[in-house]
């Protein structure tokens, strides 16, 4: 590699054409004295200790001020290129979670044909779920995606599962793969939505037959999936009935999905348990800074667990004593409660 071209990959790395031009020359000599180096490079004595001491911090020469008069020294070009090399991989590693949280978040839309493929969907977006997932599925492919729905579960993740074309399913059978489950002996869609971000819908024929001409749709797309989970809370929720019910998660624990700190204080309420939440609200339809309530509370308003106490199926409510007064608070879109919470804490008392 020729000096010129040496110069520009350099200067790729960040470095100046002054700072390339000390680099060179303190590496020509291995060890230089500032003013030696000064007089190759045409700069200043005290120009040249600056550049060493940037040159240094980035791992290129060694400034050795112990001295008199103060000498700079090349390390070794294999130990740069390992300490560059180190950053780089440093810096790849952060590039890539950034690029992964990106695409994620990249409005999709797309047409399914493979049964295949539908299969891969499904169980990728259900490793994936972080906070919510919403999944109606035939009772005979249940089975296939049962370890993912527990992976779910064991990371704290709420499910809603609605086992469609039920026969003789029961609590038992899906124990542990969901917060809540319901059974319908009618078929239905495949659904799913998770974390209000990701979002399938499917015909059950192309799951249950492997030659089926039907198509499913995936798609990621915030302001679609709520539609969607909304089409399932009001409409295929409410025909199933109740099979299982998971026990309280423990608690403290701290929500950014607001169902499911309702369920479970609903839950614990009925089981004569005190819940005390904190939470970052700001008042409906007002465009105030975010501020905190905190208070025992008393009521919840929700359609997840029988018997179900809302007024409408997306009306999922905590009402709370803060000690002065009562309030209710309600998620992220909420219009008729007092309050919107972007993050809620249950804690006991």
């Amino acid at each position: 590699m020729d000096d010129s071209t040496l110069a520009d990959r350099l200067t790729q790395l960040g470095l100046s054409e002054k700072e390339v031009d000390t680099y060179l020359s303190i590496l020509q000599n291995g060890e230089a004295k500032a003013s030696e180096i000064a007089d190759d490079t045409g700069v200043s004595k005290r120009y040249v200790y600056s550049i060493s001491e940037s040159l240094e911090k980035r791992g290129f020469v060694e400034v050795n001020d112990h001295v008199v008069p103060t000498t700079i020294r090349a390390r070794p070009p294999s130990e740069v290129i390992a300490a560059l090399s180190d950053q780089l991989e440093e810096m790849e590693t952060a590039l890539d979670e950034r690029f992964s949280d990106t695409e994620r978040r990249t409005q999709q839309f797309d047409v399914i044909k493979s049964r295949v493929t539908v299969v891969k969907r499904l169980t990728e977006y259900l490793a994936n779920a972080e906070n919510e997932v919403m999944l109606s599925v035939p009772q005979q492919y249940l089975p296939e995606i049962a370890d993912e729905l527990e992976a779910a579960v064991d990371r704290g993740v709420l499910v809603l599962l609605v086992v469609s074309s039920a026969t003789d399913v029961d609590g038992d059978d899906v124990a542990g793969m969901a917060s809540v489950a319901r059974a319908w002996d009618q078929e239905m869609p495949i659904m799913l939505t998770v974390d209000g971000q990701f979002g399938l819908v499917a015909p059950a024929d192309i799951i249950i037959r492997s030659n089926s001409d039907q198509r499913a749709i995936a798609f990621v797309q915030e302001q679609l999936v709520p539609v969607l989970s909304g089409s399932f809370l009001g409409n295929y929720w409410p025909m199933s009935s109740e099979i299982y019910v998971a026990e309280p998660r423990a608690l403290p624990a701290t929500y950014r999905n607001f169902r499911q700190p309702v369920l479970e204080a609903t839950l614990r309420l009925r089981a004569d348990e005190p819940v005390y939440v904190t939470a970052t609200v700001h008042p409906v339809q007002a465009a105030d800074d975010p501020g905190t309530i905190e208070g025992t509370v008393v009521d919840t308003r929700q359609g997840l667990a029988e018997p179900q106490t809302n007024a409408y199926p997306i009306e999922h409510t905590l009402v709370v004593d803060t000690g002065e007064k009562t309030v209710t608070i309600g998620g992220p879109g909420s219009f008729i409660e007092d309050y919107e919470a972007d993050e809620v804490t249950l804690s006991e008392p």
